[in-house]
Parts: C-alpha cells; structure tokens; sequence
C-alpha cells in the first residue's frame, strides 16, 4: 500500500511525545512490510522541510502554531495528485477535518485521545473553547470513517460522541520491551517514586507531589523528570510543602536516564484525569516496577490494579498516599507487583499493533470506505 500519514509532529520534533513514538513504531514497521509511507506533519523552527525516518518519507511544514493554516495547502500543491491508497489521519491535537480536503481517497481516523473538557484545565479559556469546539462536528464531519483508537476508553469517548462503534478498530499500542526490561539490582535502596512526562497542569503532577507529602518518610524521594511550563508552579508547590531534596526534578531526560530511572524507581504514579493509554504506565511495567495511577480512562487498561499497581479515584491524594505507603513498607510487594507487571507489559507488542494496522487499512483500501 502507499498510505500518506497526516500527523502535528515526527519523532524528531523537540516537542514530540507519546504519540509520535506511537506512530513511528507502527509505521516504520509497515515500511518493514513493504508498504511505501510517507509522513506530513509540522516542523520547528530551524527544521530541515524533508527527512527521511527509517523509510518514512517525511514532509514538513509550517510549525506546531501554523501547521493547521499551511498543511491543506501544501497537499493541495505537492501531495494530491501522488497515487496514495489510503489517508491515515492521526488526530492527536486537533482535527484537520481530511474528509473535505477532496482526496477522493479512503481516509482513516486514528485517535489517541480527545481532550474533552479537560481541554479547560491546561490553557487559556479562549484556546481552549477553540480545541474544544474543533472537536465537536467530529462525529458529522468524520460520518462515516473508519476510526483506529488505541484504548476501548477512546473508543467508548468516539460512541459517546456520536461515532458508530463498528467503524471503530481497538489497536492497542505496544511497549519496547526488549530495550524496557528489568535489572532489580539498580532498585533504588530506599523508597523511591517517578513521575515521567510533560509538566502540564491537566497532568496531575501536583496531586502526585501532595500524595508524596502526606507520605512523611523521610527516606522516601520523589524524581520528576520531564519539561513543561508547568514546573514553575510545581517547583514552588513542593518548597510550600517542605519537601526540600525530597523531590527533585531532573527536567528533560534522555532514554539511557528514562530506562535508569524506571529501573530504580519503586513505582511510577501517573495522576491525570484522562489518557489516550499510558505508554510511560506500561514501559515502568516492562522494568517490573508498579505503577500508581488514577483510575481514569485510558490509563485503567495500562494497569491492573492489585497486581501491577494500584488504581486510585482520580483526586483523591490521601488514596494515592496509602498506595504509595503500601509499596514503601514493603519491598517484597514492589518485587511481586514487579514480577507480574513484566508479564503483563509483554503481552503489548509494536509489531502486533502494525499487523493489526495493516490489516485494517488493507481493509479500508478494499472496501474503498470514505
């Protein structure tokens, strides 16, 4: 198949995440497959315009803030009269409506996640009343389409909007679980607990502090590693607090540092209201440490509370408190959870999740679905 792949940013962008190593995992083994890939997306200031990423043929333009104003019209000039067999939109930002854009080709929807209305908790009221309406004709203007979601919690938010439930195909990510593996002898010697990710303020990293607060052993650190225009106020958070040396926040890691630090972590904790999955959840998992998180969509199928982790109410900081109090008692526990964690991490593999997505959209090309 020849697929062209709509998507806000490639793997190299600096502001690149969870979805983009989604996609590229996915996607580079396609182009292992045999299939010819090439890749839109936006750019960053400084960028090279073309690349290519292991096979993907990479198209950039505009930046994270025009990427949505110039990507039509460079496919209008450069991409719509090439013989691709299907569209594949990623709609992880906001919908770039590829229905009306006159491919006369099959398009595919996939969805990591839709904000909703904890759209509200991260930006301004005005920017957020725009994601947030972006989002509402999906189920007109996407009628019809085939949807790809990464979770049954997505699937079941694309129902609720308005999608039918069998145009949506559940393709659950995988895990690098030969680079994410255990080593338990880098286990920190004393109780230690991870947050990994962007510094955002829907990601609940100030209830991840306040829990590590009320848990009052002093032996006991927390490591925050990630970057966002949230730290300021999450670094003043944990000077309110007294934590002092207790929580240190590492900024943006490299991968050698993200695997050293799942390794010596006793448990990952997780607090956001909402999740596409939760890839960090289950990358901790395949280096057997449990993981701490709220019992919020998405993030639910990443654990499996009481044997990989423990699930709280999302908010509820004293129940986080108790689960990382149970984990810090007892090291025997961190091993057990640990163990089943690996197990459990295994059964998410990326090549799975490309063969399923091959399948699917070698049965969109068939069917001819748009």
């Amino acid at each position: 198949m020849k697929v062209l792949v709509i998507n806000w940013q490639d793997r190299e962008n600096p502001l690149a995440g969870g979805a983009e190593i989604h996609l590229h995992e996915i996607f580079e083994r396609l182009v292992g497959m045999g299939h010819q890939i090439t890749l839109l997306c936006g750019g960053w200031p400084g960028c090279p315009p073309r690349a290519t990423l292991s096979g993907i043929d990479v198209h950039r333009v505009g930046t994270r803030q025009t990427f949505a104003l110039k990507v039509f019209g460079y496919w209008s000039r450069e991409l719509r009269d090439k013989p691709f067999d299907v569209l594949f939109e990623d709609i992880n930002k906001a919908p770039l409506y590829t229905p009306f854009w006159g491919a006369k080709k099959p398009v595919v929807a996939c969805v990591p996640h839709l904000f909703g209305g904890t759209v509200f908790q991260e930006l301004a009221w005005p920017l957020a009343a725009a994601v947030w309406l972006s989002e509402r004709p999906l189920p007109y203007a996407y009628r019809g389409i085939p949807f790809q979601a990464i979770s049954q919690s997505t699937a079941d938010d694309l129902v609720s909007r308005g999608i039918t439930r069998a145009n949506v195909e559940v393709i659950y990510p995988g895990v690098s679980f030969d680079h994410f593996t255990p080593d338990l002898s880098a286990r920190a010697a004393a109780p230690t607990f991870a947050y990994v990710g962007r510094l955002k303020k829907y990601k609940g990293v100030d209830l991840v502090i306040k829990a590590f607060a009320a848990l009052g052993d002093p032996t006991a650190t927390l490591e925050i590693a990630g970057a966002g225009d949230y730290r300021p106020s999450l670094e003043a958070l944990a000077q309110s607090l007294d934590l002092g040396v207790r929580v240190r926040f590492l900024g943006f890691i490299s991968e050698a540092e993200k695997l050293a630090l799942l390794r010596r972590a006793w448990a990952v904790a997780l607090a956001s209201p909402k999740e596409g999955w939760g890839l960090t959840n289950v990358e901790a998992e395949a280096c057997a440490t449990p993981v701490v998180a709220s019992n919020s969509p998405g993030i639910r199928e990443s654990v499996r509370d009481g044997e990989t982790g423990f699930l709280v109410t999302h908010g509820d900081v004293s129940a986080m408190t108790n689960a990382f109090a149970r984990l810090a008692g007892s090291r025997e526990l961190v091993a057990s959870m640990g163990a089943k964690a690996r197990v459990f991490a295994e059964t998410f593999t990326w090549s799975r999740a490309a063969t399923q997505t091959a399948a699917h959209l070698a049965m969109v090309t068939k069917t001819g679905e748009h």
